[in-house]
Order: structure tokens, then C-alpha cells, then sequence
């Protein structure tokens, strides 16, 4: 973990705490290129009646608003959790470069715990990955919203 992912990573956290203040699970990203922020995004698929609106795919889509294409090379994506089977099909779709996540999803997690991906011999893109930066912060997160829900 490099001293940027942890800052980026902490910019996420503050973005997942705008979902939990919405009612949404708290999960944010942030996609980052040349270490500047590209585009931001917060689970939102309650507000918008949305299925697909999970952090991940919320930032790509304002990235690609942004960056007028829908290949975001050379761009990293920094979120909370790690990302489903949905997002990370978006992100290889988008080209993104490199994934760091935070809390690992044992459950639904496409990179490495529920199953690998991005290992699939059907992908045609491959990206970096980094798991486990501020895990323990963007878990407690997670685990203290849905505590207060039970």
C-alpha cells in the first residue's frame, strides 16, 4: 500500500458515508488519474431506482461523462469494497488500469474472495489489483450499518 492509496482510499471512505447518510449501503469510489481526481461516486440504487447504480459504476459513468470516451486508461479506481461480478465486468469493459478496494466482499466479491474474474480465460482485459487497503476501516463501516438495521 503506497501512501496515495491510503489518502485516495480515505476519499472513498468520505464518499461512503455520503450513501450511508442517504440510506444506501455505504460503499464509494473514486477513480483517479495522474494521482487527480477524475470522477467520484457513492452506491445510490434506492435514490435513483436503480439496480446498476453501485459506487463503481456511478464514477465510471461520470468519468466517461467527463473524459468524453468510455475507455479510462491509465486510471486507477479506488472503492470501499470489493467490487461484484457488475462492476467488475465495467471496469474491463472501461480499461481501467489498476483497482485498489478496501473491505473484501466474501460474499459477492468478483476479484478475489467469491470468485476471480478477471482469471476468466473469456476476459480480454486484464487490470492491477490491490485488496485489503483500510480494510479494517471500510468494514466497520459496512458492519456498523447494517447492525443499526437488525
Amino acid at each position: 500500500m503506497t501512501p496515495e492509496d491510503e489518502a485516495w482510499m480515505r476519499y472513498a471512505i468520505r464518499l461512503a458515508q455520503r450513501a450511508e447518510a442517504a440510506g444506501e449501503v455505504p460503499v464509494g469510489a473514486v477513480l483517479v488519474k495522474d494521482n487527480q481526481c477524475v470522477s467520484e461516486g457513492w452506491n445510490s440504487p434506492i435514490s435513483l431506482n436503480d439496480p446498476s447504480a453501485h459506487a463503481e459504476i456511478n464514477a465510471l459513468r461520470q468519468a466517461g461523462q467527463k473524459l468524453a470516451n468510455y475507455r479510462l486508461l491509465e486510471t486507477t479506481l479506488y472503492v470501499t469494497l470489493e467490487p461484484c461480478l457488475m462492476c467488475v465486468g465495467a471496469l474491463v469493459q472501461a480499461r481501467v488500469t489498476r483497482l485498489v478496494f478496501g473491505a473484501y466482499d466474501p460474499k459477492r466479491g468478483a476479484v478475489e474472495s467469491a470468485f476471480n474474474f478477471t482469471e476468466s480465460r473469456f476476459v480480454n482485459h486484464r487490470f492491477e489489483y490491490t485488496g485489503g487497503v483500510l480494510a479494517e476501516a471500510c468494514g466497520e463501516l459496512l458492519k456498523d450499518f447494517f447492525l443499526a438495521r437488525r
